[in-house]
């Protein structure tokens, strides 16, 4: 880019009945924008009643969001209809949310990123129990790891379960920044 800062077309501020019309498309109230932008309800309010120019970081996202409303629908928490949920982190960024149902051996997933290396099961949409369990050995260690009773004592733990491991480790590798925060157990 030889040195030049990009530009780029969006409008220098917006006006109220900007906000208020993609509130009305995308169906939201302002609580619920409030939310998704971060700000207070009266922020909201504000914005839509004021005359005055809304500037700021809102038009960038104003202007995504109004060309591409569907993209929100990607990053929404589907909801939890199963004992547990796991969330597959990569720093702080949610990569994919694993909800699992373990008495009647099912797993659905639903990944936040395109980027298949940072997804739980990479380009597997639909993994069975078996891919599951798999994983979770992949995000602590195997039952047949020499000396792994050491380990179990170390963290401890009575037996080998790699939810209990993952519990007490967040599946965290060494040098790894992936990691699994637990929901619906006690621990939470």
């Amino acid at each position: 880019m030889n040195g030049k800062k990009p530009e780029y077309a969006f409008p220098a501020a917006l006006k109220g009945q900007d906000i208020r019309a993609l509130r009305s498309r995308l169906s939201m109230t302002q609580a619920e924008l409030a939310r998704l932008l971060d700000v207070s309800v009266k922020t909201i309010e504000r914005w839509e009643s004021g005359k005055e120019d809304i500037h700021g970081p809102i038009i960038p996202l104003f202007h995504l969001l109004r060309e591409e409303p569907e993209s929100l629908e990607r990053f929404q928490i589907p909801p939890k209809k199963t004992p547990l949920r796991m969330w597959y982190m990569f720093r702080r960024e949610a990569c994919t949310v694993i909800d699992v149902d373990e008495q009647n051996r099912k797993v659905r997933i639903h990944n936040f990123t395109d980027r298949i290396q940072f997804r739980a099961f990479g380009a597997v949409e639909r993994p069975t129990y078996e891919q599951y369990e798999h994983f979770l050995e992949e995000r602590c260690f195997p039952p047949t790891r020499d000396k792994m009773k050491l380990e179990l004592k170390e963290l401890g733990l009575p037996f080998y379960d790699p939810i209990m491991i993952i519990q007490k480790t967040r599946g965290r590798m060494a040098d790894d920044d992936f990691w699994i925060r637990l929901e619906g157990l006690t621990d939470d």
